[in-house]
């Protein structure tokens, strides 16, 4: 009888252990589950709309400016996931058009790259402006709390001087009417330079983007 009752008491002893471990794993699930959610709704996003030079052409996509951009925020911890919208020959029309649709997604910082090819087409400055300014408005309309960054960008001397300079001229006035932040010119210490350009002097080699990427970090890391 003794022993019976002995075997009784232990079954029942497993059997509370068993309770309280499942009770201990559903919690502790749960409290994970928790912890994954809050941190799915404390990523932001900052999407790079722009031309090759942003979607990085002739490269890796690793090794594009808004890969590298992405490295360094995760290396701070930061919780910022970098959206990369560069589209090979993309001009501000062709971004005008395209806009909404990647819109559809949250966006917490904007940085607009478009205007290069605009240039390079002689597109004339009003035009440009007139298709960036509609950009900007979309996206402040969408997201009224939207950080947004201008990058500048400049054309060869042979376009003409007065072109070139009203069109260097056109995003600073752009960033200052709109209140937004500028990146003066994002080839900066890259356009030009043969050892970082790919063979058609046009678009950056790796070691080129690496600058570009410094060059748009020394905007964006004040506004995360």
């Amino acid at each position: 009888m003794l022993r019976k009752r002995l075997i009784a008491a232990l079954v029942l002893v497993a059997l509370c252990g068993a309770c309280t471990n499942t009770k201990n794993d559903k919690a502790e699930t749960q409290a994970n589950g928790t912890t994954d959610e809050k941190n799915a709704v404390a990523q932001k996003h900052i999407l790079f709309f722009g031309t090759s030079l942003t979607a990085g052409y002739g490269l890796d996509p690793s090794e594009a400016y808004p890969a590298l951009i992405q490295n360094r925020i995760d290396s701070l911890k930061l919780p910022y996931k970098v959206i990369n919208g560069g589209l090979s020959g993309e001009t501000s029309a062709g971004g005008k058009g395209r806009i909404d649709w990647l819109l559809k997604q949250p966006i917490d910082v904007f940085v607009l790259e478009l205007g290069a090819n605009d240039g390079l087409r002689g597109i004339p400055v009003a035009e440009t402006t007139k298709n960036l300014q509609f950009i900007i408005d979309q996206v402040k309309s969408k997201y009224p709390n939207v950080k947004i960054v201008l990058a500048g960008m400049q054309v060869p001397p042979n376009m003409g001087s007065t072109y070139a300079n009203d069109f260097k001229e056109m995003f600073p006035k752009l960033a200052k009417q709109n209140q937004i932040e500028l990146i003066p010119f994002l080839l900066d210490k890259v356009g030009g330079v043969p050892k970082l350009n790919q063979a058609d002097g046009i678009h950056p080699t790796a070691a080129g983007d690496k600058i570009l990427a410094e060059n748009v970090w020394v905007v964006l890391k004040g506004l995360l």
